[in-house]
């Protein structure tokens, strides 16, 4: 069966992907779409400007980095 694409990590799954910047740093996609859906939206609109990428530390962790310039 094929698994649905998140909208803001594409294939990689939301609860692997954490938040590297901001109040919300540490938090996972997937617990800001289930506490914050308003913030949750702004990512997918940050996304579609091309305004972040998702990169993997030495750790194996996937970190979800945002362009600070388009913060503001």
């Amino acid at each position: 069966m094929k698994q649905p694409m998140s909208p803001v990590t594409g294939i990689l799954e939301e609860d692997q992907v954490f938040l590297d910047f901001g109040e919300h740093f540490g938090k996972s996609i997937l617990e800001i779409a289930d506490t914050t859906p308003e913030y949750y939206t702004y990512l997918i609109e940050q996304k579609d400007v091309g305004n972040f990428a998702i990169k993997r530390t030495k750790e194996k962790i996937y970190r979800l980095y945002c362009s600070i310039s388009h913060l503001n």
